[in-house]
Parts: C-alpha cells; structure tokens; sequence
C-alpha cells in the first residue's frame, strides 16, 4: 500500500499571478460553497466510484511522466496529485484555505496533462484526468486560473479564436496563402463560404498566427486529392479550446457550439481539421456533450483519419522517400482517445521506409507534457514541463531517430523544448508537412 502525500508548507510554489491574486481574493465561506456546488451538481456516480474505489496501489506512478521524471517522487504520482487535491476537498467537505486552493491549482494545472495514460496502469480502470479536471472547474469557479491560460480563455470568449485574430486577418491569411499557393499550383484556390462543399476545413488558431504554411500545405495536398472543400470567412474556423483546460466549461460549449453552427450554416457533409490533439478531444467528445449533444451533429474526422482515407483511395501517392530514421509521437487525444495510430503509422511509414517505434508507444507512449493546457500556462512553468518529461526526452534519444513525426501543434511546442533542453539532434515533422513535400503532384507546375 502507498503512502499516500499531501499538502504541505514546503510544497513546490511557483508564483503566478493569477493563482496568488485569485486565492488572495478568496474567503472561506465561498471556497465552500463553490466546492460543494460543483460536486453535488456536476459530478455524479462516476466521479463517487472512482473517490470510493481507490485503493492507493500507486500502480499509476508508473505511467506518470512527472513522477518517471522525478525518480518516482511520490506527490508527483497520478494517486498522490488527487490525494493532495480533491480527495482532501471531498474529505473536507469544501472546508479548505485560500493557500490549499492556490496549490491545488497549480498541481492541477502545471503538473497533470489529462494525458489518460495512468488509465491504462491502474487495475480498476480509475479516470484520473477527469479527477483533476474537477479540481481544474473548481479553481475556475474560484478565479484561480494561471494568468497565461486565463488571458488565452478570455481571447476565445472576445474573439472565438484562441489568438485574438480579426475576421479580416483571417481572410488576408487565407487569400496571402493562396497566392503563395499558386506560384506552384497555379489553379489552386481556398474556397471561402462555398455552400454545399463535402468538407469544411478548421485549423486551430496558431495555424493562421505562426504557422500559416500549414494551411498552404493542406490545401496543396486537397487540391492534388481533389477534394471538395471550403474554409468560412467568419468566426468559427478556430477548433481550438482552452477554455476546456482552464475549467470554463460554459466557454467551451459557447466555441462548439458556434464551430458547428458554422459548418451547418455552410452546408457541408463533415468537418475535418488539422492536426491538432486538444482541439479534436473538444470537438467531438467534450464541448458537444457540455450543451447536451450525445454525439456531433456533423460528422467530424481529425487529419490523420483524412489523409489516411486518401492514401488509401489512391488520392495521395508517394512519389519520393525519406532516407532518415523516423519515428512516431503518438498524441494523447487522437490515440488514447480515439485510437489512430495505425492510420498515422500507415501512412508515415509508405513515405518513411526507415522507420522505428518509441517504447513504449501507442496507448502507453509518453506524453509530450504540453498538452492538458499545461504549455499554455506560459512562461512561469516552462521549467515544470521540461524537468517533468526527462522521461520523454530519454525515449526519443533511445529510438535513434532524427525525424519525428508528431500530428498535434502542442505536441510540436512541447517536444521542442524537450529536444532544445536536452540537446536532442531530432527535426520536428507533422504528418502534412512530409505528405506535401514527397507526394506526386500531378497539378504543379514543372
């Protein structure tokens, strides 16, 4: 049996203004009530089964990337993280401090990314991302949020885009990228609210801030498939969803419900977007279920699932190989959530004959500890993430790789500050980037 720890006065602060000047503001009185609210009225059997069923095994410290990273430091630990958060709310029953609020946050937000994997070492099946996403809503409902995650959730509810785009930029980059598009395919186009079109295609706000070549790349490779697609002028392009991390439930189901609103008012069959893991977690099983959908009321596929269905159609086809060693990030939301990863792996393995797992991989892959919100609580925490994936950073090195494949944008932030910070000789690839530059392009230009 585990010891199991809990807060204590040498616990590992780190300051931030936005959990000190929350929990500055708190009264014990609504610390209470907000606990108890959000307990009695938003959990339920599930959330009784898993508070009742534990038997602090410790099983789970093993999944942990914080805890493997930390030579098994127990208060890292998947059971010692609910230990010294919820299980003490709930024991309590609410009646806790503005200081044991403040830390709570911090390890619910900076030191867990609801990766799931300790789902998959624990002998009852104990849901622990959906125990910390509870301490998550709570510390929302209590004003005590990392200042960088807050600033980013308020830009979704001011503009329903993550990076504070205007619908004018948005349009300029789209119609800046199809220019540059046609130095190479000179009848390519990106369809701006074409009615009817079998696909609308979402990206996450990033894409048109700093990686705007990636939506050059994606229409680069539909032109070539041949796909029927359209992208809206208007809000509801950005499929993105920090507010889903930071605990502002009501803002999420507000984003999904616009994001899809959209793609009905368009017309279109489904909706696929990038590669993107959070992103996807929200659209198709998180935002929907918040206003009362049982499932997406447009069909809606994650980009691996898509350039899978063309390469298997014969759509995309390899005209050149990669001679490196490639391996294989598999994101947490796509693969533990959704199960792509053989999708993925086909089709990067058609273009990268030199090819070798992680171990593990798959469901049991490592996290890239950027996920769950956690890169997005910004400067502060940087050296939390990249201390707390040693693990990760030991088995990239491991595979022998210089290239890995990583679907997701925050997998991409994440791995490259473990491939900086641990002087790691790999280059950074999505899935499209290498679809694009090795696939035949039948409608270029010689």
């Amino acid at each position: 049996m585990t010891k199991v720890p809990t807060l204590t006065n040498e616990f590992r602060k780190i300051e931030d203004v936005g959990l000190d000047g929350g929990a500055a503001k708190l009264t014990p009185e609504h610390i209470e009530k907000t606990i108890n609210q959000v307990l009695d009225t938003e959990t339920s059997a599930r959330f009784r089964a898993y508070m009742d069923t534990c038997v602090h095994c410790g099983l789970c410290a093993d999944a942990c990337h914080f805890c493997l990273s930390h030579d098994g430091d127990p208060t890292y630990s998947p059971v010692g993280k609910v230990a010294q958060t919820i299980w003490e709310m709930v024991k309590r029953k609410g009646k806790v401090s503005p200081d044991f609020i403040r830390n709570s946050a911090q390890i619910a937000y900076t030191e867990c990314n609801l990766c799931r994997r300790c789902v998959h070492f624990c002998p009852i099946g104990i849901d622990i991302a959906y125990m910390m996403s509870m301490v998550r809503r709570i510390s929302h409902k209590l004003g005590v949020t990392p200042q960088y995650l807050q600033d980013t959730a308020h830009s979704h509810s001011a503009t329903m885009n993550q990076m504070w785009v205007k619908e004018d930029e948005w349009v300029d980059s789209l119609q800046w990228q199809e220019d540059e598009a046609r130095d190479e395919f000179p009848n390519l186009r990106i369809p701006l609210e074409k009615e009817g079109a079998d696909v609308m295609y979402s990206v996450i706000g990033p894409e048109p801030k700093f990686r705007t070549q990636l939506i050059y790349q994606a229409a680069a490779i539909w032109y070539e498939a041949g796909v029927d697609f359209t992208m809206p002028a208007t809000s509801g392009w950005d499929n993105s969803d920090m507010c889903m991390y930071s605990g502002d439930f009501e803002m999420m189901g507000r984003l999904k419900r616009h994001h899809f609103e959209t793609a009905e008012r368009l017309k279109v069959k489904r909706i696929v977007m990038g590669e993107c893991g959070h992103a996807f977690r929200s659209v198709y099983d998180t935002g929907n279920r918040w206003i009362g959908w049982s499932d997406t009321p447009i069909e809606m596929v994650h980009g691996i699932q898509f350039y899978w269905e063309l390469f298997k159609a014969g759509k995309i086809k390899v005209a050149s190989q990669i001679d490196e060693v490639c391996t294989f990030h598999d994101p947490c939301n796509i693969v533990r959530g959704r199960g792509l990863e053989d999708m993925g792996r086909e089709v990067a393995k058609a273009f990268c004959p030199n090819f070798v797992e992680m171990t593990p991989n798959r469901e049991h892959n490592l996290c890239c500890c950027a996920g769950g919100g956690v890169i997005n609580c910004g400067p502060p925490f940087k050296n939390t993430r990249v201390n707390g994936n040693k693990a990760k950073a030991e088995q990239l090195k491991a595979t022998g790789a210089t290239i890995c494949i990583a679907p997701c944008h925050n997998c991409h932030g994440g791995l490259e500050d473990i491939i900086h910070s641990y002087k790691l000789d790999i280059k950074l690839m999505f899935l499209g980037d290498i679809i694009y530059e090795h696939m035949v392009k039948t409608k270029a230009v010689e």
